[in-house]
């Protein structure tokens, strides 16, 4: 019986070579029709024997492209048009956006076999993609996703790719950046000045040169990297010089999987990692005997390593002499990421020696995600190039609300219809440049997703730049939300929890309801709202900033704030050289000048890092807590210090015992690793004895639990809290696709608005009935 159905396909079904896909399945089932890109997704009117119809749309689902991503497939009947074969027909443009936009994705084996193919006519040409990977978001200008909304615009298909692109039965069908060296982009070497370097191959020459020494800026996928061999000792800290960088780990780009079992050690969810079509960098554990430059990781035993995700990154690393490069964000201390070519002539001068560059324009830049295991779970310290713009689906109805996120590592969140969309990391908000950045590329992405803008959500800290950017744009309303309670939500969304949830969050800086700092918070709530049962005792932080970008500054506080006279004793007894510093701080703390006070578990880790000799002073965000972290073992349970849980209204936890000890192990000579593992394990039990007596209190509460707040990073930390909560029956929950750093704090906002917008609407309802 012949029958016609009309068919919507909706989620990640553009860019990824599915239209093809369902032409040549057409074709498997002898089924005629239409195939086409819209506004919603991909439409196909299928005609044909009912029973093919049926085995078409089984396959529809489990035989969809690697790429690909179907949220939903609607069908219903149709009326039979009789049609002659199967086509794929232009592009609707019309109508209301329900697109997911394509996400950018390494090249895939098939491709490095042709480029790799001295008989193919794509022989080592650099651009060389398919349907199955290569640029997308970060080329796009406009949607439906066609070449001519693209960068590729600029080069005309010769007649071999327009034959590929044309044939249904190729893997190119239809793939919008398809090139090769006759009618593609080109690399092309340039000289510190911008002139061009005279070479028959690009990529040789530069192999040359970074066996010399040279540190040479790369443009890649999502915008500039500055690379250099990562075996050179000199050439490596010559990159930190010029970059100012003394400290902070340097990614690498390995050769191979082979090549990466020279450096590190990893499992099988880690290598996966490294080979998804995603290729994000890994922060894997160093190898013994670890063989590259000093500088690369200094006084880290963690290693982040990502394999080559674009045709060039492969050629670069085929020379077997050079199979480790740095491969670093090219942008200058606080700047984005650099992806124009006329900008990294003007950042990157006095830092590159050469620039290996392309002639294909990146609209949409992108930094390198970074993920890593921990406690068995995906945790992401970075969600970008691979990931993003991809939508997350949730409960609510998230039309029109945008949320800002915070500060630092920002990022922003559009809700459509159940698709939640959040933006590439964007950095600190602390100069002009990166806040260009940010309105540039939010911008776009409202115009993409085209949803009206309703709801603007910011982070109710008020010299956060987001309160002032919200406000430039026609929001019917601005909800703000407390910060770590946009953390709490970001993970209960995420696992889609119902009911009143705990959230222990430990992280940096947040600003509270009582006008101090929070960062050590046990919650009660949901998305919708909170209530802080239990956090750390509030110390004061004179100076404020200079407390965080000096770290003894924040231990001698701490101890005065927590000892008084005997904590100025202490202080000094640690802090030798700085009596004079500790005497002003002192007076300061006394008379209450330019002082904050805080309860941050960042705060309590830097002051903690700096009286065990380890980061004094910062060099980049989180440092004196990552070092302090890198001397516990996780296979290891310590014996912890002692400490008070004060119980009044809520809970109090007061540490001042636990410093007083550390600072006499310290003078005494302790071991400082040993030290930094009863640290870690005292905060471990006085959060599970904090939830311990919370539950005693309210033996009939929800038992769910989130973890939540940038510490969580820390593996020690997660995995015992998590260990040791769920052997007294809670149910743990950890952010495994949302960082649970401020990356993350754009879609907790954006869960809170949605919460709270629903509720309101149960009210309404409620009342009207």
């Amino acid at each position: 019986m012949r029958a016609a159905v009309k068919i919507a396909v909706r989620g990640r079904v553009q860019g990824v070579g599915f239209r093809p896909f369902v032409f040549q399945l057409a074709a498997t089932y002898q089924l005629n029709g239409t195939v086409q890109n819209n506004m919603n997704g991909v439409k196909i009117h299928l005609e044909g024997e009912s029973e093919r119809i049926q085995m078409f749309l089984s396959d529809l689902k489990i035989r969809a492209p690697r790429l690909s991503k179907i949220n939903e497939i609607l069908v219903e009947e149709s009326v039979i048009e009789n049609r002659a074969g199967f086509t794929i027909i232009a592009s609707e443009r019309s109508g209301t956006s329900m697109l997911v936009i394509p996400i950018d994705s390494a090249v895939c084996e098939d491709c490095l076999r042709e480029m790799n193919d001295p008989n193919d006519f794509r022989y080592q040409y650099p651009f060389i993609n398919c349907t199955q990977c290569g640029p997308r978001y970060t080329i796009i200008e406009a949607l439906p996703y066609d070449r001519p909304y693209t960068s590729m615009v600029e080069f005309p298909m010769c007649d071999d790719c327009r034959r590929e692109y044309e044939d249904p039965t190729n893997r190119r069908h239809h793939a919008q950046p398809i090139a090769c060296p006759k009618c593609g982009p080109q690399l092309k070497l340039l000289g510190n000045l911008g002139e061009e370097i005279d070479s028959e191959n690009p990529i040789k020459e530069t192999i040359r040169l970074l066996k010399e020494g040279k540190v040479v800026a790369i443009k890649g996928l999502g915008g500039y990297h500055l690379c250099c061999d990562a075996r050179n000792e000199q050439a490596v800290a010559e990159l930190r010089r010029r970059k100012n960088r003394p400290l902070r780990p340097l990614a690498v780009m390995a050769a191979s999987m082979t090549e990466v079992e020279k450096l590190s050690e990893f499992n099988v969810a880690e290598r996966d990692l490294l080979q998804s079509p995603e290729s994000p960098i890994v922060v894997l554990k160093k190898r013994d005997g670890f063989e590259l430059a000093a500088s690369v990781a200094p006084r880290m035993r963690t290693i982040g390593v990502m394999l080559p995700y674009t045709p060039h990154h492969h050629l670069l690393l085929a020379d077997p002499e050079l199979s480790c490069l740095v491969m670093t964000s090219a942008n200058p201390s606080g700047l984005p990421i650099v992806f124009k070519d006329e900008e990294a002539f003007q950042y990157l001068d006095g830092i590159a020696d050469y620039y290996l560059i392309h002639n294909r324009a990146i609209l949409h830049p992108v930094d390198d995600s970074v993920v890593q295991l921990n406690d068995g779970k995906v945790d992401f310290l970075r969600r970008s190039r691979g990931y993003v713009p991809d939508p997350f689906t949730t409960n609510n109805d998230v039309t029109g609300i945008v949320a800002f996120g915070g500060q630092q590592k920002t990022t922003f969140t559009i809700g459509r219809n159940e698709q939640i969309f959040v933006g590439p990391h964007i950095g600190d908000l602390e100069n002009i440049e990166t806040i260009d950045h940010y309105q540039y590329e939010l911008k776009h992405l409202l115009k993409w997703i085209d949803t009206p803008m309703k709801t603007a959500v910011i982070d109710a800290h008020p010299g956060y730049q987001v309160q002032r950017m919200a406000k430039e744009y026609l929001f019917t309303e601005v909800i703000e939300v407390q910060h770590h309670h946009a953390h709490m939500a970001a993970c209960i969304d995420e696992h889609h929890l119902s009911g009143l949830t705990y959230g222990i969050i430990l992280d940096g800086t947040g600003y509270g309801l009582d006008g101090k700092i929070w960062g050590f918070e046990i919650f009660s709530g949901d998305a919708a709202g909170f209530e802080r049962m239990a956090h750390l005792h509030y110390t004061p932080l004179p100076g404020s900033e200079k407390c965080i970008r000096e770290p003894w500054r924040n231990a001698v506080a701490m101890l005065i704030g927590y000892h008084g006279d005997a904590g100025v004793v202490l202080a000094k007894a640690i802090f030798t050289d700085k009596s004079a510093e500790i005497e002003m701080l002192e007076k300061m703390i006394e008379k209450n000048l330019n002082t904050v006070y805080a309860g941050t578990c960042g705060r309590l880790f830097d002051a903690v890092s700096a009286i065990c000799g380890i980061t004094r002073v910062s060099t980049y965000d989180g440092e004196a807590a990552i070092q302090l972290a890198e001397l516990v073992n996780d296979q290891v349970i310590y014996q912890p210090y002692p400490f008070d849980l004060q119980e009044t209204d809520g809970i109090t936890i007061d540490f001042s015992k636990m410093m007083k000890e550390i600072c006499n192990d310290v003078l005494t000579g302790e071991d400082i690793a040993m030290i930094s593992g009863r640290f870690h394990e005292t905060i471990v039990v006085a959060i599970v004895g904090s939830m311990v007596l919370l539950k005693e209190r309210n033996p009939h509460a929800n038992t769910n639990v989130v973890l939540s707040g940038g510490s969580f990073h820390n593996r020690y930390l997660r995995k015992r809290v998590r260990t040791e909560l769920e052997n007294r029956q809670f149910n743990v929950f950890v952010p495994e696709q949302v960082p649970c750093n401020d990356g993350g704090l754009s879609y907790g906002q954006l869960a809170v608005a949605a919460a709270k917008r629903s509720a309101n609407q149960c009210v309404l309802e409620c009342q009207q009935k």
